[in-house]
Formats: structure tokens, C-alpha cells, sequence
């Protein structure tokens, strides 16, 4: 007897659920919780703009952020056929050039929304969709690089959208203290973004793409994430004490000890235990941001002008 086979034709546009899994919400918060720190650590009521603090966490998690992930993931989506093909672009559930398509969609939406929080937002979101594009994108493709891809999304998703919520909470812009305690964290993602190397290396590789343990080796690049990391939490430590602010300065150090302990686990089998780490260390890295948030928040808003 012959069989009949049933053939179902592939979708010509995506369903939602693909679009959901091509933006990432798991990776929007990262750049939430920056977000968040920014608008904490302004001292501002956040009671009296409480809207625009809100919009803003929208641009910056699923907005920017989703964009970032949707344009990485069309014009990464030959290395990801070989690291992870059940991804929503190589696995055909987000078929043709709809990809693209969503990247430049959630491009407009996100400046639509940031100019409807002002020049000073504005301005920030758009060098956070150049960044974002350029990362992924050719001729500048960041990415190709692990120090300076890294160092890239490391701005984008940590002291772009915290220095971004502070000008929003306060109206204007944030005390030179913020700043630079915004640019330490982000510096300090930098090492994150190595630890997410960590499981692409075999496509990286054959697709040329130097991240930090393609260039370094596993073990190296572990050290030089772990050192990223610490040193720039000290810088944080630093300032704050000197400003007087013992306190917070005095919990991000014991996260940061905790962190250190963790770090030498993580150094006996980087590849092993990269993951392992994202979750615990990170989870820790995050904290002192919070803590140093609120620290800042402390200092009064004419003292803090200053700096």
C-alpha cells in the first residue's frame, strides 16, 4: 500500500512567539535594572515623574534591548546555525528576512518612544541604537573583537540606561559622581559578556569571530573577566568612600569578597562553570549596583552637582 505523505508549507511570516523568543526578554533586564539603579540613585522624587521613568525602563529592557538581541541575531544567524541551531532564525520559525524586518521595526518604536522622553533621552537612545547596530552590523561589526565588542555592549547596557534614567528622574543632567560610577559598571560588564563567550566557542572560532577565549584561550580569558570585573568594583569602593559614602561602600565590598570566592571556583573550570557563574556572580555584580545606587541617592542633590 503507498503512503501518502502530508507536506505543510513553511510560514511566510512569523508567528508571535517567535518574535518574543527573537527579542530575548530573559537579557532585557540587565539594562532595567540599570535603569533602575539611574532613577534611584538621582536622589529625584520619583513619585512626581514616576511616567517617564516608566517609559524609560520600557526603552531601555524590552525596546533597545530587544532590538540589540533581534539585530544580533539576524546577522549572526550563520554562526548560530553552527553553536545553537534551534535558534528562532536558523531553525526557520522566523523565516525569510523577517528578522530584518523586526530589528528595523523595534529600531523606529524605540526612537518614536525616546523622543517622547525629551532631547536629552533622545540623544541617548540613539547612540544606544548605533552601538547596538554597529555590534552586530557590517562594516564596524564590534563584535568581530571581544574587547571591543564587549566593551561596547558593556556602555550600552549598563552606564547608557543609568546615566539615561538619572536625566530623566532629574530633568536635567546627573552629577559627575553618577557618571562615573555609571561608567565603572559598565566597564565592569565588560567581563560578563566574556563569561557568555564561554559557549559559543567552537562557532565563534570557525567563524572568526575573536572573542575573548577564542583569542586567549578559556583560562585566560576567565582571569581577564575576573580581573574586569573586581577592579572596577574597587573603583566604585574608592569613590565612594572618598565622598564620604562608607556605608555603601562598605557592602559593595563584602559583594565583592563574595564575588572573589566565587571567582576562584569559577577559575578551576572556566568552561565547566562559566554558566554557573552568570548566574551567582552576576547576580552579586548586580547587587552592588543597587547598593551603590542607593548610596548615591544619599548625597544630597546640591553636594552632588558638584562633582
Amino acid at each position: 500500500m503507498a503512503q501518502t505523505h502530508s507536506h505543510v508549507p513553511a510560514a511566510s511570516h512569523p508567528s508571535p512567539s517567535a518574535v518574543l523568543q527573537l527579542l530575548k526578554p530573559i537579557t532585557w533586564f540587565p539594562p532595567m535594572w540599570a535603569y533602575a539603579c539611574g532613577a534611584v540613585a538621582s536622589g529625584a522624587g520619583i513619585g512626581e515623574r514616576w511616567l517617564p521613568i516608566a517609559l524609560g525602563i520600557v526603552l531601555a529592557g524590552p525596546l533597545l534591548c530587544g532590538t540589540s538581541q533581534a539585530v544580533n541575531d539576524w546577522f549572526d544567524r550563520h554562526v548560530d546555525a553552527i553553536n545553537e541551531p534551534d535558534r528562532v532564525i536558523p531553525s526557520g520559525r522566523m523565516p525569510g528576512q523577517w528578522g530584518l524586518f523586526v530589528a528595523i521595526a523595534m529600531s523606529i518604536l524605540s526612537m518614536a518612544i525616546a523622543a517622547l522622553l525629551g532631547p536629552l533621552v533622545f540623544g541617548a537612545a540613539l547612540v544606544g541604537l548605533a552601538l547596538a547596530w554597529g555590534y552586530s552590523a557590517p562594516p564596524f561589526r564590534f563584535k568581530q573583537n571581544g574587547w571591543l565588542g564587549n566593551g561596547v555592549v558593556g556602555l550600552s547596557y549598563e552606564t547608557l540606561p543609568w546615566i539615561t534614567a538619572a536625566t530623566a528622574a532629574l530633568g536635567h543632567a546627573p552629577s559627575g559622581m553618577t557618571i562615573m560610577v555609571a561608567i565603572l559598571y559598565g566597564l565592569g560588564a565588560h567581563g560578563i559578556l566574556t563569561l557568555n563567550d564561554f559557549k559559543s566557542i567552537k562557532g565563534d572560532h570557525e567563524m572568526g569571530v575573536d572573542t575573548l577565549p577564542v583569542l586567549h584561550g578559556p583560562r585566560n580569558a576567565a582571569r581577564i573577566a575576573c580581573l574586569v570585573m573586581a577592579t572596577t568594583q574597587l573603583g566604585v569602593i574608592l569613590l565612594l568612600a572618598q565622598a564620604g559614602l562608607t556605608t555603601g561602600a562598605a557592602l559593595i565590598g563584602l559583594v565583592l569578597v563574595l564575588q572573589v570566592l566565587c571567582m576562584l571556583r569559577f577559575l578551576r573550570d572556566p568552561e565547566g562553570r562559566a554558566v554557573w557563574y552568570s548566574a551567582v556572580g552576576v547576580g552579586l555584580y548586580v547587587s552592588g549596583m543597587m547598593a551603590a545606587a542607593i548610596a548615591l541617592r544619599s548625597m544630597p542633590l546640591a553636594t552632588a552637582t558638584v562633582g
